[in-house]
């Protein structure tokens, strides 16, 4: 099974060190009230903010609508940032949260994805073959979204964002441990809810 939704981001690649650094002065600057400096830090981490709502809540529309409630309040949120942590780190931490909080405000209206689609299509070739990656990828995002939150949040962050399991225990305030055990899970859940396209 491929990971959905696993790709390069246009923040990889940095020196985390000097990303943080250069967080922190923007964070000074936005707290002085420099426009430019939070209109700067939020195109730093815009993609990261929708990719991680994606994965969360399963469906573009809720990503968006998380994204732009994020991006709105973090003027105001940045109050909250103490430099314990690396910037990004709480920003997680704010997203997962805004996530959890859209999910529990709404009424299910789950899609019920085809089971029997991958007997339909043994081994296609060409464009079709792409049509059925683009499936695949869509029905891990839906497996990934009926995860329960204490199994989807670790998945994301370690498997998907890439997150250490020390950073990920820091963002969801538990210990390395109970990541390691809680991901275990997500991974065997997922497993099983994908094995039509394995």
């Amino acid at each position: 099974m491929s990971t959905p939704g696993r790709r390069s981001g246009p923040d990889e690649g940095r020196s985390p060190g000097l990303d943080d650094e250069a967080d922190r002065w923007l964070i000074g600057k936005v707290r002085a009230g420099d426009r430019g400096a939070y209109e700067e830090l939020v195109r730093r981490h815009r993609d990261r903010i929708y990719r991680i709502a994606l994965r969360m809540l399963g469906s573009s529309a809720d990503a968006d609508d998380v994204a732009q409630d994020v991006v709105i309040q973090l003027w105001t949120a940045l109050s909250g940032f103490t430099g314990g942590a690396a910037f990004t780190t709480w920003l997680y931490r704010v997203v997962v949260n805004r996530c959890l909080n859209h999910r529990r405000g709404q009424r299910p209206h789950q899609e019920l994805p085809d089971a029997d689609h991958a007997a339909d299509h043994p081994s296609v070739p060409g464009p079709e073959r792409q049509v059925l990656a683009g499936e695949e990828l869509q029905a891990g995002l839906r497996a990934i979204a009926t995860l329960p939150e204490d199994q989807r949040v670790p998945l994301v962050l370690v498997q998907l964002e890439g997150l250490s399991y020390r950073e990920a225990a820091t963002v969801t305030k538990t210990t390395e441990a109970t990541v390691r055990g809680r991901l275990a899970r997500a991974r065997a859940t997922l497993m099983s809810e994908m094995k039509d396209w394995t």
